[in-house]
């Protein structure tokens, strides 16, 4: 807990740099200079690249829809893939500078599916977070086998599987370089207008925790009933009753985006990190950090990745787009292997309005 408050204060540190000084609270004189002196050489942007933002609040509509999917590998070269509905969620948002309150209907909740997910990214002109939870629920569908055995393929494809859990909790932390000429609020927060392309690298790391487990009997049995009984022994191995897999996974992360601005107020986003992540396994025998490093193994070493998209259009005062974040681990074993794959698409329109202080004095002026 101490960790997660530390780390919230730094977002929020770094976040305050998008304010402008009429915010910063009445400190002592020379106090106050030498921290508005830190928080304007943190926020401070290429102008000729970055429009700041000129008003202090938004209202916004946006549609979220969540995807997630799992492949499985086991021995004898045979795979599975599980994957739920995409969910669909549609709500208001109402924010202030960089703070977002909003409600969101999940339609899919509508019908009674236990399904838990929390997905929040922050950008910050030199930094960036990604918050994430995700908790399995009952409407997984098996999108495909491969035990090379066509009638089982045909017979097992797109059918419900409710002997599938997974679970996933973490953040990724990130440096943006050329933080005064691009701007990942830009495209991803609409809290300032690139004006002109430009790219960046990146650097990170990032903690997550997962949970994967699966119930191979119940497996075995529904390929019995589907297909004929028997058939599971001769073509799987049933001797494999669960599989319940508890690891963290520590990563250093590095990548590159780039804005592209290809007509006025129009911009499109790419980005692509790539993590080395250490995979250990938790459980009674490895329950805290000395146990993680003691344990270490080369082998446990795995590439992780991070993908980010974006196209926006985006005046100051009106702004409508599209954005995706995908997030893909991997945990690699001699006799199985899993690959997971999540994230979130989102479609937004929404209004600045509220001039802040030092443009509303421009604006009288005029």
């Amino acid at each position: 807990m101490r960790f997660l408050s530390l780390l919230i204060l730094f977002v929020f540190t770094a976040l305050s740099g998008m304010a402008s000084a009429d915010t910063i609270p009445a400190v002592p004189k020379k106090k106050l200079s030498a921290f508005r002196r830190m928080v304007r050489n943190f926020s401070r942007v290429d102008t000729n690249y970055i429009e700041p933002q000129k008003y202090n609040f938004t209202v916004m509509l946006q549609n979220t829809t969540s995807f997630e999917g799992y492949t499985l590998k086991l021995a004898d070269d045979h795979s599975v893939v599980f994957s739920p509905e995409p969910s669909y969620k549609l709500g208001p948002y109402f924010g202030w500078r960089f703070v977002f309150l909003g409600y969101t209907i999940d339609f899919k909740r509508l019908k009674n599916e236990a399904r838990e997910a929390l997905a929040l990214s922050l950008y910050a002109p030199q930094v960036g977070v990604d918050l994430f939870y995700r908790k399995s629920g009952d409407n997984y569908r098996i999108r495909g086998v491969d035990f090379k055995n066509e009638a089982v393929n045909n017979a097992m494809r797109k059918v419900y599987f409710d002997g599938f859990e997974t679970s996933e909790r973490g953040f990724n932390l990130y440096y943006i370089f050329n933080h005064n000429k691009f701007s990942y609020p830009a495209a991803y927060s609409q809290s300032t207008v690139q004006r002109r392309s430009a790219g960046s690298a990146l650097a990170g790391m990032s903690y997550s925790r997962h949970s994967l487990d699966v119930d191979w009997d119940r497996f075995h049995q529904l390929m019995d009933d589907l297909v004929g009984p028997g058939t599971a022994v001769a073509v799987a191995d049933t001797s494999m009753h669960t599989t319940d897999i508890n690891y963290t996974d520590l990563s250093l992360s590095g990548g590159y985006a780039y804005n592209w601005v290809f007509a006025r107020n129009w911009l499109f986003d790419i980005s692509l990190q790539l993590a080395l992540g250490y995979k250990q396994l938790t459980g009674k025998a490895n329950n805290n950090a000395k146990d993680f490093f003691r344990n270490f193994d080369f082998k446990n070493l795995m590439i992780d990745g991070v993908e980010r998209t974006g196209i926006v259009w985006n005046n100051m005062r009106w702004y409508a787009g599209a954005s995706a974040v995908f997030h893909t681990y991997n945990y690699q074993k001699s006799k199985f292997s899993a690959n997971s794959t999540f994230g979130n698409v989102y479609v937004y329109v929404g209004y600045n309005f509220g001039l802040k202080g030092s443009y509303r004095k421009k604006h009288n002026r005029k």
